[in-house]
């Protein structure tokens, strides 16, 4: 970005300051350009997003506020309108369609959505509300009580996907966003269909994109969280999903011998299961051209040695502590 006072490049500078949001001090990685020459510092829409999201964030995680996908995701369980979804709820049409789109709701507000995710909460609230004729409150009533039922089936099942990824809520260590299996097995595809890689490899990939997407929104794409071992960042439970995702037949993994006599892990795309690019934003899906534009070449020792020049390997490689997404605004080789 060129100054507007001297017209030269300016510098994009990245600093800790404490910013107050709703009588609340949250300490965030504060993007700006600084001009050189006079000193005076600019921001663009793109980095007041990201210094506004990294407030909005710790503060639904501090007061348990559900985010945007979330509150999207209650809704569209139950099939309902976010107009009909707002009468149920008592807000404005327009205040709940804001809460959607990003805008933070009270936290009294935020505990009415959160509560009929519960069906039997959204019965209750659908049979109170006075706005809605009968025929659709009745609707509504028998699609909570489905769904109720198929949660009192389901309470003493194994949901071997949360096993795998975690069932934890969105925080920072999730890149704010909670487990998503299928969008994480999407990548999954869409690596192995581009570049092929070898497991070792595949785990940076997946690093690296989900870091790189929250560098840029405060957001990742999977809510996967990564630990540092010794051959660099992997997600969790990595060797298990794997795994899992071969026996599903969502993709190929071929076995090799090296010359050294160690083995290799080779992932390979299915003809019979494309990627589904429709799970993903454009952004999400520019981030993924972009990891594949950078790595495509690179080989698997040195992506290793790639990741290990990264503070979000280094500072926790000792301890192999699940890595903080705060992490991404220092990536080296992004």
């Amino acid at each position: 970005m060129k100054s507007p006072i001297t017209g030269k490049e300016m510098t994009l500078v990245k600093e800790k300051r404490t910013m107050d949001f709703r009588k609340e001090i949250f300490q965030v990685v504060f993007h700006f350009y600084k001009c050189e020459d006079s000193g005076e510092q600019f921001t663009t829409t793109a980095l007041d997003e990201v210094n506004m999201n990294q407030i909005y964030n710790q503060y639904r995680d501090k007061f348990n506020i559900p985010f945007p996908d979330e509150i999207t995701a209650i809704r569209e369980q139950y099939n309902v309108s976010a107009t009909k979804m707002a009468a149920i709820l008592a807000f404005g049409t327009n205040s709940y369609r804001q809460y959607e789109a990003g805008e933070m709701p009270s936290v009294s507000n935020a505990r009415l959505i959160q509560m009929i995710a519960d069906p039997t909460k959204f019965v209750e609230m659908v049979a109170l509300c006075g706005s809605l004729d009968d025929k659709t409150k009745e609707k509504y009533i028998h699609k909570g009580q489905q769904l109720e039922e198929q949660r009192k089936r389901n309470s003493f099942s194994f949901n071997l996907k949360d096993y795998l990824l975690g069932n934890h809520l969105a925080d920072i260590y999730s890149g704010y966003r909670n487990p998503n299996f299928e969008k994480f097995t999407e990548m999954v595809v869409y690596f192995s269909e581009h570049i092929k890689p070898y497991k070792t490899k595949m785990n940076k990939l997946l690093f690296y994109a989900d870091f790189l997407m929250f560098k840029e929104t405060c957001f990742s794409i999977s809510g996967m969280r990564y630990n540092a071992i010794n051959m660099g960042p992997v997600p969790h439970n990595f060797q298990s999903i794997f795994e899992y995702l071969a026996n599903r037949d969502e993709i190929d993994i071929n076995y090799s011998e090296f010359s050294n006599g160690g083995f290799g892990e080779q992932f390979i795309a299915r003809a019979d299961r494309p990627f589904n690019s429709s799970l993903f934003t454009e952004m999400e899906l520019d981030v993924l051209k972009k990891i594949v534009a950078t790595f495509k070449t690179t080989t698997t020792n040195d992506i290793i040695e790639i990741s290990h020049l990264e503070k979000a390997w280094k500072e926790n490689e000792q301890t192999k502590n699940v890595i903080s997404y705060e992490y991404a605004f220092e990536l080296k080789q992004l």
